[in-house]
């Protein structure tokens, strides 16, 4: 279990580094249609995953009708979350504000979790998720001079990924394979961005499609560890690390960029920093709490199962017990 929290962090981590490059190529992509940019974004992953699920045995396989139901909310939301996340990005011109008004999605993913998979968190939980969100509000705060429509943008969006994340692990625990999951969403938006790509097509230099496509790599591999990352471990442990993308946009919008954070907002990096490393000690501390707790005879129940089974006699015969 504690394995398995931790492998959940480190992807959420590696899917945090992803969205943060992916924000930067479609920035560095310059002025695009928003649906230009979403279309590649998800092309790549499409194709990506498309060619991974034709040397799976169950290839394009949906686990039911009742995952396919979850799928097509995942992919709708999930959709509407990107748009609302370019649009931000495109219009705030920042990518480390911009950013930190998709994470929200961490907050939201939490509140979801607990309506969509009775996954209530605990007070100091919530603490630091709040704690998290202080060091959000320090980094907007500073330069909160955009207008309203690209701040509300991000903030639906972020509420967007927050629910599509709680989908992601309903999916898994209703056992939908993890690169079905990522390709439904990436297929879904594909197809629902074409007409709009055609439709309004700008002329692209090389450079600026070199972008795209990066960005939609970016986003595969950020596809791909937010989804595993959620099938390890529930959103309520794993949510808070998720905030590290703020961090990683703030260095690369600083070196590729040119992009100076100011000093509240270095601050508010330093909080979100200080809450992720406050629940990861306090997940530490719990769990060992719980094995202190935990009954001897729990603990060494799966050994003395194991030792009963190879005691039996390799002739089929029974041998009786001391309790009889």
């Amino acid at each position: 279990m504690k394995a398995k929290k931790s492998l959940g962090v480190l992807l959420i981590l590696g899917a945090a580094l992803s969205f943060a490059l992916m924000n930067l190529f479609v920035n560095a992509a310059g002025e695009l249609p928003v649906m230009q940019k979403v279309f590649f974004r998800n092309l790549v992953a499409t194709v990506i995953v498309f060619f991974l699920l034709l040397f799976d045995r169950q290839k394009f396989r949906i686990k039911s009708k009742t995952t396919l139901l979850w799928l097509f909310l995942r992919a709708g939301v999930g959709f509407l979350g990107v748009v609302l996340n370019f649009y931000a990005i495109d219009h705030i011109g920042s990518i480390s504000d911009a950013s930190i008004l998709n994470k929200l999605s961490p907050f939201f993913a939490i509140l979801f979790s607990a309506f969509l998979l009775r996954e209530k968190p605990t007070i100091p939980e919530l603490i630091f998720v709040l704690i998290a969100f202080a060091g959000a509000v320090c980094v907007v705060n500073p330069r909160f001079s955009m207008e309203i429509l690209p701040a509300v943008a991000g903030t639906l969006g972020g509420a967007c990924a927050g629910f599509a994340y709680s989908c992601v692990r309903v999916l898994a625990q209703k056992g939908e394979r993890g690169n079905m999951t990522v390709f439904f969403f990436s297929a879904f938006s594909t197809l629902v961005a074409l007409p709009f790509f055609i439709a309004f097509y700008t002329p692209m230099s090389v450079l600026q499609l070199t972008y795209l496509l990066l960005s939609g790599v970016a986003a595969a591999g950020g596809q791909f560890c937010i989804t595993a990352a959620y099938r390890f471990a529930p959103a309520k442990e794993i949510a808070v690390f998720d905030y590290a993308q703020v961090i990683f946009a703030a260095i690369l919008g600083y070196f590729f960029l040119d992009q100076i954070p100011a000093v509240l907002s270095v601050v508010g990096y330093a909080i979100i920093l200080f809450a992720a490393v406050l629940r990861r000690g306090y997940d530490v501390s719990r769990a060992k709490r719980a094995s202190a707790a935990e009954p001897p005879a729990a603990k060494t129940g799966a050994s003395t199962a194991e030792t009963e089974e190879t005691a039996k006699p390799s002739d089929g015969t029974k041998r009786k017990s001391g309790a009889g």
